[in-house]
This record gives C-alpha cells, structure tokens and sequence, in this order.
C-alpha cells in the first residue's frame, strides 16, 4: 500500500486526537489544544500519512531548535494507526523529519518509553543512541523514558540532505 507524507493541517488535529487516546491511554494523550499549540510554533514541523483513501494514519512532529550557529532538533512524537503496525510508516515519517533537521545540521534528540522496542529498533537503525534515562518521564503511568541522540552528519551528508525535496516540510 502507498501512503503519502504531507505537513499537517489544523483540519487533520482531529484524526491525531484519535491516534493519540488509541495509542498513549495511559499517559495523558494529547488534545487538540495540544497540536493546535504545535502548529502555531514556526520552528515546528508536523506531518501526517495519507493512506491511498486519504486517511490519516500517521503524524509526527519535529523542532528545530537552536541557530545557525548551534542547531539541534528533538522529535516530538510519531504515532501510527495500530492497524497499520510494521508497514513502513513510522519509518518514512521518521526520515521526512530527519531530512528536515539535517538541512539544518546539529544533533537529533527524541525521548522513547523504556518498553518500546519496536520504536527503540527504528531509532537505532536511524543511528540514535541511547545516552540517559530520565525516571518517571511519563505521566500518569510513571513509566521511564530513554532520551536518545543522533549526531549531527557530516557536511557530506548534509549537502545530500539540501539536496532533498522541500515539498513535505516548507
């Protein structure tokens, strides 16, 4: 099946809603004020899949924090519709938001629950490393999160990433 990546509108915050109580019940899932809030934000990007009905059945979000001079960005979150697990959208949401940060340069920090592993092995793959725990993160669940990192690429591969389609992200 194809999906097609496209940045997120406000007229798609309800479907995310719906993502977010399916996927996070227990740990205080996102409202739309939530995105709402994101969206405003200039050095946010947010993106969502379309599967070939034109269903939401993805979002993710990044920032692009820091300056030109000391660029960094952090994953905010990626959600999948759980009928669609293992099809490849988490991954091609992940690389939208990494060509996006690489433009930039600078390292890539995310947090992921402790007991995610499918979302632990995607991070991985994508050259993320875990480098600390912080306890508690999640809430009301208490559950810890991994905060991981990505180092920033080197300016050959930085060169290939401005290359890259500037239809998703802009």
């Amino acid at each position: 099946m194809a999906f097609r990546i496209e940045p997120m509108t406000p007229a798609d915050i309800v479907r995310c809603v719906e993502l977010e109580q399916m996927l996070f019940p227990e740990d205080n899932p996102w409202v739309a004020v939530a995105f709402q809030s994101e969206l405003s934000w200039a050095y946010n990007r947010y993106i969502i899949a379309r599967d070939a009905d034109g269903s939401v059945v993805g979002y993710a979000g990044i920032a692009l924090l820091g300056d030109a001079a000391h660029p960094e960005a952090e994953v905010r979150n990626i959600g999948v519709d759980p009928d669609c697990h293992r099809a490849g959208i988490g991954t091609l949401l992940l690389e939208a938001l990494l060509v996006e940060a690489d433009r930039r340069g600078g390292p890539v920090f995310l947090e992921v629950r402790t007991d995610n592993a499918p979302a632990i092995a995607l991070y991985d793959k994508h050259g993320f490393h875990i480098i600390g725990v912080r306890k508690d993160y999640y809430h009301p669940s208490g559950a810890d999160a991994y905060t991981m990192r990505r180092p920033a690429l080197s300016s050959v591969d930085r060169k290939w990433c401005a290359g890259k389609s500037d239809e998703v992200l802009s």
